[in-house]
């Protein structure tokens, strides 16, 4: 690639740049460090007044960590996340998602809280919420309304 006097050509230095590109990016490093979220098992229960309260489970195959920050729908200006501990429910800024992890948000534990609904939700419904996360983009969910008593069981 050198060429009379020991300089670099053109031709050499298009080359050189392109083979510095490409090593750049490869598809393991962009993979690398970063959550891959997927979410399970939502569902909200029917409620009986103007609360309702949210469940699903978020699975992270990746590598890095992330955290559920908020959430927003249209049936509700006033959505929360809240902790159970103790058998005391409390609101938190966020929930953690370990890498190759997953959260929980279930009957008696960790949930939403919908509060001052917009309409009444009936069983068979399907309420579009948006889940933002710290690392990972906006990711939009559809819980649908169960009976009021649903509880699935884990397996």
């Amino acid at each position: 690639m050198r060429g009379r006097g020991g300089r670099l050509t053109v031709a050499g230095a298009v080359v050189a740049a392109l083979l510095a590109a490409l090593a750049g990016c490869s598809s393991a490093d962009a993979s690398q460090d970063q959550p891959q979220l997927k979410i399970g098992g939502a569902f909200i229960p029917q409620p009986v007044g103007d609360m309702a309260s949210g469940f699903f489970t978020v699975t992270n195959s990746g590598d890095a960590a992330d955290k559920l920050t908020s959430v927003t729908s249209d049936i509700s200006d006033d959505i929360t996340i809240h902790e159970t501990k103790d058998q005391k429910m409390r609101e938190v800024k966020s929930f953690d998602i370990p890498a190759e992890g997953e959260l929980t948000l279930d009957r008696g534990g960790n949930h939403l809280m919908f509060m001052g609904l917009k309409k009444k939700l009936e069983e068979g419904q399907r309420v579009a919420v948006e889940l933002h996360f710290e690392k990972t983009g906006p990711t939009k969910v559809d819980l649908p309304v169960k009976a009021a008593t649903y509880n699935p069981t884990r397996h």
